[in-house]
């Protein structure tokens, strides 16, 4: 049990020890100040990957009528 905590202490204090970060990756000031416009402007929403058509919130459930697998997918793409 004691060497448990002996290897918990060795391995904490391994973490504690290890150097903070260089400076190099803070942002330099001179382009924070270029945009400050930038600053307070929201991102712009990410866009889906697919395309919304017309034909999206159609029903496309008459494509599982469809005999096989490899047709109700062909039928139902049309409506992605």
């Amino acid at each position: 049990m004691k060497s448990i905590f002996a290897l918990l202490a060795v391995v904490a204090a391994a973490a504690l020890a290890q150097p903070a970060k260089p400076a190099a990756d803070a942002p330099k000031p001179a382009a924070q100040a270029a945009t400050p416009a930038a600053q307070d402007t929201k991102p712009a929403p990410k866009r889906s990957a697919t395309k919304a058509t017309a034909r999206r919130h159609l029903d496309a459930r008459h494509c599982l009528d469809k005999p096989n697998n490899t047709e109700i997918i062909k039928c139902a793409e049309a409506y992605l």
